[in-house]
């Protein structure tokens, strides 16, 4: 066998492969696209729900901040909130660390 001919088995053996190229492409596309849909997407829609929530907050709302405190809204500014925890003791709370509304938790008995 010379080493022309053994070269152009070589190349003969390798347009397969480029074809497997796209196939390789197209499963990696529909990899991201599932990723983006079961991963990303839901929770891009649960940041959106936060962030609404933290904007309509209001004077008596009852709130659980990061840290475990709860406690009910006193009164709302622009990047924090006063949040009440029991009688007479108030508390400054940045916006950011408010995660939920208190009424949503159930509890066991």
């Amino acid at each position: 066998m010379t080493l022309l001919s053994f070269t152009l088995l070589q190349a003969a053996a390798a347009q397969p492969a480029q074809g497997g190229n796209y196939s390789f492409l197209i499963m990696m596309l529909l990899i991201f696209v599932v990723m983006y849909f079961f991963m990303i997407r839901p929770q891009q829609k649960k940041q959106k729900e936060i962030v609404k929530f933290r904007e309509s907050l209001k004077k008596g709302d009852k709130i659980v901040t990061i840290g475990g405190i709860y406690g009910v809204v006193a009164e709302v500014k622009e990047q924090y909130i006063i949040m009440e925890i029991d009688n007479n003791v108030k508390i400054r709370v940045d916006k950011q660390c408010v995660v939920r509304d208190s009424t949503d938790i159930q509890v066991q008995n």
